[in-house]
Parts: C-alpha cells; sequence; structure tokens
C-alpha cells in the first residue's frame, strides 16, 4: 500500500538562505547523488536571484509592519511511499521508475498551482536522493495579499484539509491517504528526510544503497507503528468519551423516568389499602363502601353510594368524605410530599381537561368601525406616512384597515386559512400631533393570525415570495417602495406579512416558500430576531433598510422624487422662457 505524502515547513526571513542552500544543492548534501541532475519546474534558473528576493518581490509592500518573527514562506515537500516509485524493489534505494515520476510530478504541479497559484516562487524535483521528493515555497499571503500563514496553515483542521487535497489530488495514481485520525503529524521536515534519506549507521560490509534501502524500510516500518499506536491512542479516548456518553444518557433516562413518574397519580391501589378498606374478591370494602378499581378510574356499588370518580384525590374524597384540601393533607400524610404532588398533578390534569372540552369558546371580536373617524385615519396613513391614497383606499374596501371609536387605525388580522378568518387586531393610534398609542386588541391570537395581504400574479396563484416586517404600516410602506421603484405590482404572487415576533412565525405555511426576506428593523433587536427566522425558515435571506425602518424610507423616497419633479418642472420653465 503505498501512501501520499505533504509536509510543510514554516520560514521565518532568517530561515530562507539555510533552507535554499539545502534545496539547490549550494552546501554539500548527505546521501546525495552527485551524478543525478534535480528539476525546478517553477522558478527562474537565474544564479542571481535569490530565495530570498523571490519572497520579499511577492510580498511587497503590506498594510501593517511584518513582525520580526512572521512566516515569510512556507516549504511544502511532497513525495509518495518508495512502493509507489519503485513497487517491483522498494528497498532498492535511489532507483525510481521514470513513468511513475513522470505521472506524479504532473499531478503534484497541477495541485500546487491550483491550490497557491502565483504564490507559489519556486518548486524542484529532487531526484539524487533514496526517494523523488518535491520541494515547493510557497508564500502565504491570504485575499487581501496580506502575508498572513495563519490563514492557510492554522490548527489541525486546517492542516487535515491540507492533507486531505494532497491526497484528493493523487488518489488517481493509487496513492491513498494516511489515517485519518492518527495522531501522526505530517509537519516535521526532519520526518520527511527520514522517509526520504534516513541517516544510516556505517557498515562497511553494506553499499551506500543497501544501507540507505535498510534505513528507509525501517524508518517506514516505526512510522507505521507510530501511526497505529497513536490510532490506538485515539479510539481509546474515543471509547472513553462514548462511554461518558452512555453515562450521561442513562443519568438522563434515570430523571426523565422520574419526571415521568411524578406526572403519573397515585396508584388507587395503594390509597384504598391506606383508606383501610381490604380487598376481596376483585373489590375493596370497608366503611360502607364496595369499590371497584380500574386503573384511574374507581365505582362504588354499595347501595347507598352507586358512584364513581377518577384519581387518588377523588378516592380520598369519596371513602373520607372529605374536601379537596383535605384530601390533599391526607396524602401528605401517607405518601410524602411527592406523593400528594403526583396526585395534585393529577387532579389538575383531570380538571384541565374537562373544562377545555367543556368550557365554551369565547369569539374574537373586532372593535367596533366607526366610519366617520375614517377620513381622519385616512389622511394619517396618507399624509403623515406617505402611504399612496389610492392603496390606503383599496386596503380600506378589502376590510384590512378602518377606523374604530378612538381614531385608531385597525389593521386587521387574519389566519392563513384558504378563507381567512379575523381573529385579531392591531392598533395604531392617528389622533393628535405626537400620538405613539399602538398595540392588540383584546383576545387577539397572535400565534395564529397576522396582518398580510398579497400583490403580483393572479388571485389563485401560490405565493412563490414572502417578506416579513415588523409592523403593518412597515409591510405597507415596503410594498409600496417596490411598487415606486419597479413602476408595477411584482410579478409573481408576493406575500407581505407584519410578523413583530418569530414566535408567531408560522413556519409550516412558508417552509415551502423558495424566496423569504427578512426586512425587519435594523437594530439589534431586529437582527437578532432574523437570526431566529433563519433557524426556523432556512432559505429566508435578510433584508435592511438604510433609514430607520421602511416608512421613512418610504418618505424619503418620496421626497425625493418631489425634489427631482420640481427641478425638472424648473427646468422646463427655463427652456420654455
Amino acid at each position: 500500500m503505498a501512501y501520499a505524502i505533504a509536509r510543510i515547513k514554516k520560514l521565518k526571513r532568517s530561515n530562507l538562505a539555510g533552507s535554499e542552500a539545502h534545496t539547490a544543492r549550494f552546501r554539500e548534501t548527505p546521501n546525495a547523488d552527485p551524478s543525478q541532475n534535480n528539476i525546478r519546474f517553477i522558478g527562474h534558473h537565474n544564479p542571481n536571484e535569490s530565495l530570498d528576493q523571490l519572497v520579499m518581490e511577492r510580498i511587497r509592500e503590506q498594510k501593517r509592519k511584518i513582525r520580526p518573527d512572521a512566516v515569510y514562506a512556507v516549504e511544502i515537500l511532497l513525495t509518495a511511499s518508495p512502493e509507489y516509485f519503485r513497487p517491483n524493489c522498494p528497498t532498492q534505494a535511489g532507483y525510481y521508475e521514470q513513468k511513475e515520476v513522470d505521472v506524479w510530478l504532473e499531478a503534484s504541479k497541477k495541485w500546487l498551482e491550483s491550490q497557491y497559484g502565483e504564490r507559489v516562487v519556486r518548486a524542484e524535483l529532487h531526484l539524487d536522493e533514496a526517494t523523488p521528493h518535491i520541494h515547493a515555497y510557497f508564500v502565504p499571503l491570504d485575499d487581501l495579499g496580506q502575508l498572513r500563514a495563519k490563514h492557510f496553515f492554522d490548527g489541525r483542521q486546517k492542516m487535515r484539509q491540507f492533507q486531505d487535497s494532497y491526497s484528493a489530488a493523487t488518489e488517481h495514481l493509487g496513492l491513498e491517504r494516511g489515517i485519518k485520525g492518527s495522531r501522526a503529524q505530517h509537519q516535521d521536515i526532519k520526518d520527511f528526510y527520514s522517509i526520504v534519506n534516513s541517516g544510516i549507521e556505517s557498515n562497511s560490509q553494506l553499499t551506500l544503497a543497501q544501507m540507505q534501502a535498510k534505513a528507509a524500510e525501517r524508518d517506514r516500518a516505526q512510522t507505521k507503528k507510530q501511526e497505529i499506536e497513536a490510532t490506538a491512542k485515539a479510539l481509546v479516548k474515543e471509547i472513553e468519551a462514548k462511554d461518558q456518553l452512555i453515562k450521561q444518557l442513562q443519568t438522563e433516562k434515570l430523571l426523565l423516568r422520574q419526571q415521568t413518574q411524578q406526572l403519573r397519580d397515585l396508584p388507587l391501589e395503594d390509597v384504598a389499602w391506606e383508606l383501610g378498606l381490604h380487598h376481596d374478591q376483585g373489590r375493596w370494602k370497608g366503611h360502607g363502601h364496595i369499590i371497584n378499581i380500574d386503573a384511574e378510574k374507581f365505582y362504588d356499588f354499595a347501595p347507598d353510594q352507586q358512584k364513581g370518580g377518577g384519581g387518588a384525590i377523588d378516592l380520598v374524597m369519596h371513602v373520607n368524605n372529605c374536601n379537596v384540601r383535605q384530601a390533599v393533607v391526607w396524602l401528605h400524610e401517607r405518601f410524602g410530599e411527592a406523593g400528594a404532588e403526583r396526585a395534585a398533578i393529577a387532579k389538575a390534569k383531570t380538571v384541565a381537561a374537562e373544562i377545555i372540552q367543556l368550557e365554551p369558546r369565547s369569539k374574537f371580536t373586532l372593535p367596533v368601525e366607526d366610519k366617520a373617524k375614517w377620513s381622519s385615519v385616512s389622511n394619517y396613513l396618507t399624509q403623515k406616512r406617505g402611504i399612496p391614497e389610492n392603496f390606503v383606499e383599496l386596503l380600506h374596501k378589502r376590510g384590512l384597515v378602518y377606523a374604530d371609536d378612538q381614531q385608531n387605525a385597525v389593521f386587521v388580522m387574519r389566519n392563513l386559512g384558504e378563507e381567512p378568518q379575523a381573529i385579531g387586531a392591531f392598533l395604531r393610534g392617528t389622533r393628535g400631533e405626537n400620538n405613539t398609542f399602538l398595540g392588540y386588541e383584546k383576545g387577539t391570537k397572535r400565534r395564529e393570525g397576522w396582518f398580510y395581504f398579497h400583490l403580483g400574479g393572479q388571485p389563485t396563484d401560490s405565493p412563490e415570495k414572502v417578506v416579513l416586517l415588523k409592523s403593518p404600516i412597515d409591510a405597507v410602506s415596503f410594498a409600496m417602495l417596490e411598487y415606486q421603484l419597479r413602476g408595477d405590482v411584482p410579478p409573481n404572487r408576493t406575500l407581505y406579512m407584519a410578523l413583530d415576533n418569530p414566535k408567531s412565525l408560522p413556519v409550516e405555511q412558508l417552509q415551502n416558500i423558495p424566496n423569504v426576506q427578512v426586512a425587519f428593523d435594523s437594530d439589534d433587536e431586529g437582527n437578532a430576531a432574523a437570526r431566529v427566522v433563519k433557524e426556523l425558515l432556512p432559505q429566508s435571506k435578510r433584508l435592511k433598510c438604510k433609514a430607520d425602518d421602511w416608512n421613512q424610507q418610504l418618505l424619503d423616497y418620496g421626497r425625493q422624487l418631489r425634489q427631482q419633479q420640481q427641478q425638472q418642472q424648473e427646468q422646463d420653465d427655463d427652456l420654455s422662457l
């Protein structure tokens, strides 16, 4: 099994000359065969152009002063297991199949160019040591041209991505990635050299090539052993973590069981026994009672009783002829506080279920309309809020907005059914100069009803776009801004909805609509609400207004239009003169 191997070494400026001296063979290199020629496949062969010059030319001017300990370049070293280059004789150091080297070099060059592009200032293929390998120098400039090595190689995750990327680029050659999750580090240049050319103790009985092969084989075995040991340690930690998780889940399960038990009533058989009744032929008898118990229900067959009930409290009240408070105290004395609470919770659930089933629902009633006040409300919406008069009248005719006896603008909130019903109303005060009153009519169902309207498309079309806004006036203002900018209604059916809190977001009705725009206010509260909507509706997009709110932006836009019209009129007057 042959592996793709990629490692890095971060170089400060003071390290550049020493690294170049080795890779360019400016100094003697042990175990290197001087008869072999290395190949520089990226960069010039100008002997007067140093690596330091190349790096500094590529870095150029930086926005901030470069720290003395900054990483100026990263040396990338690439190779493969010896058995890839010489599959028939992996221990024969210095030998390689030319075809295997050529395709590997091509794949590695493409990877360097695609990953780092012009940031690679020099790259050389070394063939003079035991195993072919590549030295490439990469200047770590981020997308803004700033020197920042952490952008590429900071942390285990980025190093894993580096390894994965090179492995993917060479896997078509039959090379595999090292064990994922192993703790073997692929960043140490010395470790790399131990694979390429190990330091071998002299042995007069072996040739240099034989010593290199034996050392390479030994180092491969040692590296494999270290990887296996590290992986085994990682598995042990993983098992320990899973054991801890199992214990946590068991604790949570026990707690849940206790909570579930807390919600269950006391067994009626235990209560009957504490009441002094005795079990005889399937009935609980005593004190003039003949009681049959069936789960949480009981019935007294005694001739003067002939009635039943449900739950521990009812049974105590029946046998002891007492009220609820006395029954709870009696249960507390026999079953403790937890037992009395269980019985009380069960009783409350029973009473609540009866109320829910039997109590009549009060129907929501809209505020009474006062038609005499409508002209004032209409003037507020058109003059002070800048909403076009024809659209205000359209909403009024549709019954979506009207005036009450307090001169409030009443925005009708409806459900999203096929035949929408009014189940709430939002009120906005309009009387007086600085009226800040706003709120909901009593009885409004805020989780089930919304102020909304549709524009564009056909009335029978399903909405293809939804815009969520904080208030009814913002919803109308946003729609009118779109209309004025476009000069027409939207081409597709669009739903404009007022939603002041994500708690009332109709997720089920909106989850399949592809285009959801969240146009809440641009303050912290609006941004927080938009993030919640994003979690509930992942397709939603944030949309921010330029002004304080969409109504103010509508007013600003109307003012700009009037100024433009005035300027145009003045120009026309000048021309007429």
